[in-house]
């Protein structure tokens, strides 16, 4: 028999952590800012990303939800950069040479809002100036000089003409419809029938003079348009020179002042010459428009300003974080407003996005959120290969919009992107985008968790303190503290780790400060947080107690006392959400002589999962390689889950598995005191699982249930580091009302399970005929003997079928 397997003390089943290691009373005490706990590498990574310049050295922070990733990186950053002298607003502008095309421009920090101000006042000034300008007595006199002139013209043109046509007998009158020539006979205007007594010669002069004059007159009207042409360009030139006269002292003022801004010169002076042409704007009066023409105040919409990115009241390079990573939330986007039943817009609808924002800075962005976005991926990755931002919409990606729309500007791009996603995100993308890695070429993977040391869980309580005042809640004292390092360390399932979520902490925190609330405490106390923790699970916990009704109704059948040949109780873990507990199953087992195979139920049906087939596999070849070295494996054995309808994964129940077929060979019987928990490899060592500890307190519970009587759970030794289970699972151990076992070999799980020795061969390379391995391997050698006997006759019944068939065939 192998040595004696004690049960696990009750100081084994959970490591405490003593109060009296914090240097404060409570963490009132601790006003100093702490470091983010347990993350070095992911900081030192964080920080060669943000200095490191040149292509594609883009950052992609790699960690489980809840970490904290966000505030993290944001708090990092906002310590280390500052605000360069390099950092430019943005703006559009109205393009005059044509307005689909709006023009982008760049200026130095905090100019792009007082240009846009001292826009708005020069196109204000204006609608004073250039009115007051026009109803000036210069300019009116000057306008009535043009008319003079051309009045005068017109009325030397019609002297003389009247006097040719004089002179040569004519009468000339103007008429509404146009000029009237008659023959004059002594001042007379003759008659037709006087026209006519006239001699033929004086007819046929008076025609062709009549002729000529009116060829002349003819000549005249098509010369009007252009004389009243001539008339408006003197006085359109008059008014180009009046408004310039207006514009600029104030335009030159500008340039002045923003004459280092190469673009804001020349848009001056395209603002000066629009102006210059289009004066009569400044003179309109809104109550004099038309109700179908635009309104005064969006015709003088071409002189405004759309500032995009303003950095005046910055204090750091932009950080921007964008939680709506959709194409236009990233690329920005074009508004269009209603007029008369129609769309439309202009540059002062061009909004922007959060490249925009983040120019010149960093760029924080969920990665799974921005890959579920339609398009915006690919636009990311444009831009970024690109170095500028190119406004596009949606619809015009996907080429669905031909209608017209405004194609602004491309704005030049220089920003640190930062994803943050799980690891699963980052691998995915690293195998099948191969333009990832161009892209993000430095990864800050976050710690899940960090060594449970003295140091470390001193600086937990430093993170605690830190969490307590950003979230205004009461101070914790040192019990309190070393309560929340306990669970942290719970959380993971590992009593020699400590979790870096920081979310499991803060809610924690968060709800045991409720709970001092409730109690009118100045002090979170250790009572306030277990009362946190129960009421947790309180919350959560109706389906594990639903479960547990079934087995003590009998519904579902568990065994907690007697034994029973070829079964025994798996242990595994169901998680809900946030929340998981333990289940124990009944795993039953079956042999008879075949020709040595194991049929996992569960995998003929389809319930089973890959890893747990994988476990029932070397379950058989640690079968084979263990007993009957000189003879074939004779049996044919089944394996089950009894009563489960839902799907089986994982290997931990492989030694579970194990056993029970152990049983079946031997015809001994297991106690049903126990649970099994582990997986075997082909040596039959017992290897560690995950859930050790709801495992075992989901056993627990059941035979509290039912009464304890001496029942426990076997567990991998290696698992034994982890173990941080409930006060009430510790004082029953204590009490030694119930058990725990580390177990490191089938042997020593089959001698628990049974009282009986596991059995060693000995120099002859027998075991001992009363151990359990002694009894399974007699049963497969009965099982290869009758395999053999059975094979044997079946032979010669079938030598004796084709003796007989060959002699008639030679008698016919």
């Amino acid at each position: 028999m192998a040595d004696r397997i004690d049960p696990l003390p009750a100081d084994a089943l959970y490591t405490r952590c003593d109060p009296a290691i914090f240097p404060f009373e409570t963490t009132a005490e601790l006003t100093q800012p702490n470091e983010v706990l347990g993350q070095t590498r992911a900081l030192r990574a964080l920080a060669f990303g943000i200095d490191m310049r040149g292509d594609g050295y883009n950052l992609f922070v790699l960690g489980r939800p809840g970490s904290h990733q966000l505030e993290i990186v944001r708090e990092f950053l906002e310590r280390r950069v500052e605000r360069p002298d390099s950092a430019r607003d943005w703006v559009y502008l109205n393009n005059f040479d044509d307005e689909r095309r709006p023009a982008a421009a760049s200026l130095a920090p905090g100019r792009a809002i007082r240009f846009k101000h001292d826009m708005a006042q020069l196109t204000d000034d204006l609608r004073v100036a250039i009115p007051a300008a026009f109803d000036s007595e210069h300019f009116r006199n000057k306008v009535s000089e043009i008319d003079r002139d051309f009045e005068e013209r017109q009325r030397v043109w019609g002297q003389a003409i009247e006097s040719e046509a004089n002179e040569n007998g004519l009468s000339l009158a103007p008429t509404p419809q146009g000029f009237v020539m008659a023959p004059l006979r002594d001042g007379q205007i003759l008659s037709d029938q006087q026209f006519e007594a006239l001699p033929a010669d004086d007819r046929q002069r008076i025609r062709e003079t009549m002729a000529s004059l009116s060829e002349r007159l003819r000549r005249h009207v098509e010369e009007m348009p252009q004389w009243h042409k001539e008339r408006r360009e003197r006085i359109r030139s008059l008014q180009r020179e009046v408004t310039d006269s207006v514009v600029v002292q104030p335009i030159e003022a500008m340039k002045v002042t923003y004459g280092d801004e190469t673009t804001l010169a020349r848009y001056l002076d395209a603002v000066r010459e629009d102006v210059l042409a289009n004066s009569q704007l400044f003179q309109a009066s809104e109550e004099r428009e038309s109700p179908f023409a635009m309104s005064l105040q969006m015709q003088l919409r071409r002189y405004q300003v759309n500032v995009l990115v303003d950095h005046s009241t910055a204090a750091t390079v932009p950080i921007v974080y964008e939680s709506n990573p959709s194409v236009q939330n990233m690329l920005g986007r074009t508004e269009y407003v209603a007029q008369f039943g129609a769309l439309v817009t202009d540059f002062t609808l061009i909004r922007p996005g959060a490249l925009h924002r983040a120019n010149g800075g960093y760029l924080i962005v969920d990665a799974q959120r921005l890959l579920v976005e339609p398009y915006a991926w690919q636009a990311l990755k444009r831009a970024l290969f690109a170095r500028e931002i190119r406004m596009e919409s949606l619809g015009q990606l996907m080429s669905l919009v031909s209608t017209a729309s405004l194609e602004p500007d491309a704005i030049p791009l220089d920003v640190k992107v930062i994803l943050i996603g799980e690891r699963q995100v980052y691998y995915l993308l690293a195998a099948f985008d191969p333009d990832f890695g161009d892209l993000f070429k430095v990864s800050a993977d976050f710690e899940d968790r960090i060594d449970r040391s003295v140091e470390n869980s001193q600086h937990y309580g430093a993170q605690i303190a830190s969490i307590a005042r950003r979230e205004k809640l009461r101070p914790f004292n040192r019990a309190a503290v070393a309560r929340v390092v306990e669970h942290g360390a719970r959380v993971l399932g590992d009593a020699g780790k400590l979790t870096t979520r920081l979310r499991d902490i803060t809610d924690l925190l968060r709800e045991s400060d409720y709970f001092c609330t409730q109690a009118g405490a100045p002090t979170v106390d250790v009572a306030h947080v277990e009362r946190a923790i129960t009421e947790r699970i309180s919350r959560l916990d109706r389906l594990r107690g639903e479960m547990q009704d079934e087995v003590l109704r009998h519904s579902v059948l568990i065994d907690t006392a007697g034994g029973v040949i070829g079964q025994v109780n798996g242990l595994s873990v169901i998680q809900l959400g946030e929340f998981a507990f333990g289940r124990p199953s009944r795993i039953t087992a079956t042999v008879r002589i075949g020709q040595g195979e194991i049929v996992d139920i569960e995998r003929e049906t389809e319930l089973g999962g890959p890893i747990h087939t994988k476990g029932v596999l070397i379950l058989s070849s640690y079968l084979a390689a263990r007993y009957c070295h000189r003879q074939p494996l004779s049996l044919r054995a089944s394996l089950v889950f009894e009563q489960s309808y839902g799907g089986v994964e994982g290997d931990s129940a492989s030694v579970a598995e194990t056993c029970a077929l152990l049983s079946a060979l031997s015809n001994i019987a297991i106690s049903q005191r126990f649970a099994v928990t582990g997986s075997v490899n082909q040596r039959g060592d017992v290897q560690v699982i995950g859930g050790a500890n709801e495992k075992i307190e989901g056993f627990f519970d059941l035979c509290k249930a039912r009464g304890l009587d001496g029942n426990g759970v076997l567990i991998p030794y290696d698992n034994v580091q982890h173990l941080m289970l409930r006060a009430d699972v510790v004082d029953a151990v204590r009490r030694g009302e119930f058990f725990v076992y580390g177990i490191r070999t089938i042997d020593e799980a089959i001698e628990l399970l049974t009282g009986l020795p596991a059995g060693v061969r000995d120099a002859n390379g027998a075991y001992p005929p009363d151990s359990v391995n002694g009894a399974v391997e007699r049963a497969l050698t009965e099982f290869a003997a009758v395999r053999r006997e059975y094979d044997a006759r079946g032979a010669a019944k079938t030598s004796d079928k084709a003796a007989h068939a060959h002699g008639g065939d030679r008698d016919g």
